[in-house]
């Protein structure tokens, strides 16, 4: 795998290879490429590190580099202003396993991080010590910062997302919430429009509106793998998805859209009545054989596969993909309401990282090939 993070004029990334055998081994890595005058890039620096590194982040500002390794040491780093140089400048012994997560915050001048040991921490950038530490209830897979309210939002690999109100040296639990039935992959927060998007494993997206204190949540189907990466251009109100699939989905959030319903329970098909195979008093008394329970995915009825036989895309409610409706439902849709909301693209090949550059326009993304790709968004992010 290789992730890397992209920006106008140079290109960072570290590369992790598995060989042969299948045994783990690392190449430990950090290389530099910059943008000549011919408008390729050529490496610059080519660091090695002193253990497999895991995680990354850049602060373009002061050039600021922070590593995650496998050792659970996060090592920092000032690139030069020409980028032909860097030098150390901390490093922190932040947790007993492998990094996941490393981000800088400029404005607090906080590290923060997570581990496979289950912990958020979050350390001074200026002294090097331990501010906090927040035990996680699973793997944590994804992390990001509000600075204005100081909330942290971390998902992690039961699927949960957990909001902590940051403090100089203590934190307070804000809430939890779940939707996804996988682990979360992916978290990107909008601090203008105050909404958080999550991806995971189960194919699914979730923008959760955090600053309209409705709960609302709206969910965006358009993957057929697990989510790997998020990004949001806020001047457009387009939302940037991949999947391991090689697919890259543009979502335009600039529509009014609606929660998909809760699926409601019933003992028989809430459109002909008929039982549901376990409801064995009613097939008794109607000497029928019971039918396998469905849902219809506009309204929420439980319904029979004969009641709900059609298909149609609901883009406004998020599936894109067509879904099984009832009939009811089916031809209250109309072509209006089948309008995608979103485009689709192939990367050709299985995305495991990407970074998109909004001043630009560029979208970075790097493969399971051990190839990394740059592409103008610009014709579909406008």
């Amino acid at each position: 795998k290789r992730k890397v993070i992209f920006f106008a004029e140079f290109i960072i990334c570290y590369c992790i290879l598995v060989n042969t055998s299948l045994t783990w081994w690392c190449l430990r890595t950090i290389r530099i490429w910059l943008k000549r005058d011919s408008g390729q890039y050529w490496p610059s620096i080519y660091h090695t590190m002193p253990d497999s590194c895991s995680c990354m982040s850049f602060n373009p500002e002061t050039r600021r580099l922070s590593m995650g390794m496998e050792n659970g040491t996060i090592s920092e780093f000032i690139l030069s202003e020409d980028y032909n140089k860097m030098t150390p400048a901390q490093t922190y012994q932040a947790h007993q396993g492998r990094v996941t997560v490393v981000l800088f915050v400029l404005e607090m001048e906080w590290v923060l991080s997570t581990g496979q040991d289950k912990n958020f921490t979050w350390h001074c950038s200026e002294s090097g010590t331990q501010l906090g530490l927040y035990r996680t209830t699973a793997w944590v897979s994804g992390l990001q910062f509000d600075v204005e309210t100081r909330h942290a939002f971390v998902g992690d690999y039961s699927g949960q997302v957990t909001i902590l109100k940051l403090e100089l040296d203590s934190c307070s639990l804000v809430t939890t919430f779940k939707g996804h039935t996988g682990n979360v992959t992916a978290l990107c927060w909008d601090p203008v429009q105050r909404v958080l998007f999550s991806g995971s494993a189960d194919h699914s997206i979730i923008m959760w509106d955090i600053g309209g204190g409705k709960g609302t949540a709206i969910e965006l189907q358009g993957h057929n793998e697990k989510v790997q990466g998020l990004c949001y251009a806020p001047h457009t109100r387009q939302l940037i998805s991949c999947s391991s699939d090689g697919g890259i989905v543009i979502w335009n959030m600039d529509v009014t859209r609606q929660e998909t319903p809760e699926w409601l329970d019933s003992d028989s098909c809430q459109k002909c009545e008929q039982p549901f195979f376990w409801n064995f008093k009613q097939m008794w008394d109607s000497k029928k054989i019971g039918l396998r329970q469905h849902h219809c995915r506009k309204c929420g009825q439980a319904v029979c596969g004969k009641c709900s036989a059609k298909r149609s895309t609901i883009p406004l409610m998020g599936f894109e993909f067509e879904v099984r409706v009832c009939d009811s439902c089916h031809e209250s849709i109309t072509d209006e309401d089948r309008a995608p909301t979103a485009t689709f693209h192939d990367s050709k090949h299985s995305i495991v990282y990407m970074h998109y550059e909004p001043t630009m326009g560029w979208l970075l993304t790097s493969g399971a090939d051990k190839v990394v790709k740059l592409w103008d968004m610009t014709p579909v992010v406008s």
